[in-house]
């Protein structure tokens, strides 16, 4: 018999929405909290036994078998709170939707959650808390550093190279051998056929710089 892992949700907005159901139909983990600043104090739900409260709470549970996924769609947010959850030496689960198709030689990090109908192909690497959102591709050979998002739909055609923090939005497009550095913004329905500097907002076809962030 597989034994179930408790599992404890950072984060209940629309993107905890989706990891919850993926959670659901995966059958590998059992929600025991959902944690979000939204609520002001500790309560558990005696219906369904999840504990909600706020995100202080985590600390409670980082002594225990249990499991974490930050289920919260902003990159400088993951990476603020997985620091703070290290600290207590927390255990970081993998959600990943029974729909994705994923090669056996692909090095997949900590932390990461990959949705339905997904497809990430031959020797690719996906670093740490790593977001590969509904139906996008990540083609052969791909290096997906820690804390990314690759939103619906996107396509990373062979051995594009993203640094930490990346958005790459929804639609858009990086064409092969190309690189974006870290916390850069790759905009909705962008063709990427340029390497892409740190720290930059990145739009149009093809994709062309129109703001620094960093």
């Amino acid at each position: 018999m597989i034994s179930v892992k408790q599992l404890v949700i950072i984060g209940e907005g629309g993107h905890s929405k989706v990891i919850q159901d993926i959670i659901r139909v995966s059958n590998e983990y059992e929600i025991i909290a959902i944690l979000d600043d939204k609520y002001k104090s500790k309560s558990l739900c005696r219906e369904t036994g999840i504990t909600r409260g706020p995100v202080s709470c985590a600390f409670k549970f980082t002594q225990s078998e249990s499991f974490f996924i930050i289920a919260i769609g902003s990159n400088q947010i993951r990476k603020k709170i997985t620091s703070l959850l290290k600290r207590q030496n927390a255990k970081f689960a993998s959600v990943i939707h029974p729909t994705a198709v994923i090669s056996p030689t692909v090095k997949l990090g900590e932390g990461i959650v990959i949705m339905a109908n997904a497809v990430i192909n031959s020797d690719a690497a996906i670093g740490n808390h790593v977001i590969i959102n509904t139906t996008s591709v990540i083609e052969h050979d791909n290096k997906i550093a820690d804390f990314v998002h690759v939103s619906p739909g996107a396509i990373l055609a062979g051995d594009v190279t993203v640094g930490e923090g990346t958005q790459v939005g929804a639609g858009s497009t990086i064409i092969q051998g190309k690189e974006v550095n870290e916390w850069s913004i790759i905009g909705a329905g962008a063709t990427v056929i340029n390497n892409i500097p740190a720290g930059v907002v990145a739009v149009g076809v093809p994709a062309k710089i129109i703001k620094e962030i960093l």
